[in-house]
């Protein structure tokens, strides 16, 4: 038997529908997807016939184990399937795609990389934030919020109040982010925003002050901050961002 395909696919920010075109025919093709946690479960069984198998990670959940992931599409490739290894956001920010691909290279496999919305970008632009805007902001970063001495390692390199700051998987983290922002001169008042379960019907969105961002109200759903002058756009059009403000749910914490 030949060996197979895998295409290590970006889902964008959750909504099925921000797939890319080239991202939806293969996983209509695709003999058996592996998904990540935060994908559309339903919407995937909507748009293939394939085997589906969720190998995602939630933090503070026990999950599948990155070595089992690479040893997974190896072996279902080998027998010749096409596989879809589909990650939230684009799988080269965060998302541990290149992990994946040097394992397949490695293993003789052949691949494809399609990427995604980076959740760092297609989040905040659900909420009607710009991370960039003339006059405001002119760069980005983007940083996880696992690990705290990294985060303020990062930081310490860049001068605050001339770009946005978006920090992914930092929900349960936010008093470390603070104190890392703040240590490294980001002004408490500095404009800030939490963005969860982005483009689904349970969106919600939090705006304040960088001194409110540990008390806001915002659950632990899986999200962004966001962390610059940027946010302040979205007093302007953050109504009109999108067509389905029924569905979400807006909250501010200071002023």
């Amino acid at each position: 038997m030949s060996v197979g395909f895998v295409s290590i696919i970006g889902a964008g920010p959750g909504d099925p529908d921000l797939w890319t075109v080239r991202a939806t025919r293969r996983i209509a093709e695709a003999d058996v997807v592996f998904y990540d946690a935060l994908t559309d479960a339903a919407g995937l069984a909507g748009r293939t016939s394939a085997r589906c198998f969720s190998v995602g990670k939630r933090a503070g959940e026990r999950g599948v184990c990155q070595q089992t992931i690479h040893e997974l599409l190896i072996r279902t490739a080998r027998r010749g399937k096409h596989v879809v290894r589909l990650k939230s956001g684009d799988p080269f920010v965060f998302g541990r795609g290149a992990e994946e691909s040097i394992a397949l290279a490695a293993a003789g496999i052949p691949f494809e990389v399609i990427p995604g919305v980076s959740t760092a970008i297609g989040a905040p632009a659900l909420a009607g934030i710009p991370v960039t805007h003339r006059g405001v902001a002119s760069g980005l970063l983007v940083v996880s919020g696992h690990r705290p001495e990294i985060l303020r390692g990062v930081l310490s390199g860049v001068r605050p109040g001339y770009l946005t700051v978006v920090v992914l998987m930092g929900i349960a983290r936010r008093p470390d982010v603070v104190a890392s922002l703040v240590e490294c001169g980001w002004a408490p008042e500095t404009p800030t925003a939490i963005v969860t379960a982005a483009s689904t019907t349970a969106q919600e969105v939090w705006t304040g002050r960088l001194d409110t961002l540990v008390s806001a109200e915002c659950g632990l759903l899986p999200g962004v901050i966001v962390v610059g002058d940027v946010v302040g756009v979205r007093e302007i059009v953050g109504k009109f961002a999108g067509q389905k403000a029924a569905t979400v749910s807006v909250r501010h914490g200071g002023s």
